[in-house]
């Protein structure tokens, strides 16, 4: 694999606002490793944090913003920065040039995942275990719609 190639594996549908290319390096490896290219204007994906897993940016090429919990900042070709599991690892990219960019995103691919999103208040899990609805596990859910832990449960009879 050649991390310059423009050979991709989208697995996600064009949104407008979160266009990017995405090539999985190490799909079956506990070590992650993704090449991302963002459009101009476009955003990775949403301002978040993990519990599970660290994450390594190394830019390629043009120049991202990166946005942190002590504000928002340039990064330059060759920059690399980590974010460590919690809310000191919050972070998101984006692509405020006019020309693309390109970055490799390495993680320690935690397996369960929670991802928490303060801009939107929002709690995801993931697996890439085998659930009981499904081969992956993966949920998002609202704070403001928490339950107890016993709500729903009955005990065995």
């Amino acid at each position: 694999m050649n991390v310059y190639a423009n050979e991709w594996d989208d697995p996600f549908p064009p949104i407008e606002g979160w266009r990017q290319h995405v090539k999985r390096l190490l799909p079956r490896s506990p070590l992650g490793m993704t090449v991302y290219e963002l459009e101009a204007g476009q955003t990775q994906c949403p301002y978040h944090l993990h519990h599970g897993e660290e994450e390594l940016i190394v830019v390629l090429r043009g120049k991202p913003t990166l946005r942190t919990p002590t504000g928002e900042r340039e990064l330059d070709e060759g920059d690399v920065v980590h974010f460590p599991k919690g809310a000191d690892g919050l972070h998101q990219i984006i692509n405020r040039s006019a020309t693309r960019v390109r970055y490799i995103v390495a993680s320690t691919n935690a397996t369960p995942e929670v991802c928490e999103y303060p801009d939107s208040g929002k709690v995801g899990i993931f697996s890439r275990e085998s659930s009981t609805r499904g081969e992956m596990l993966a949920t998002m859910h609202r704070f403001d719609d928490a339950v107890d832990y016993l709500e729903g449960e009955r005990p065995r009879e």
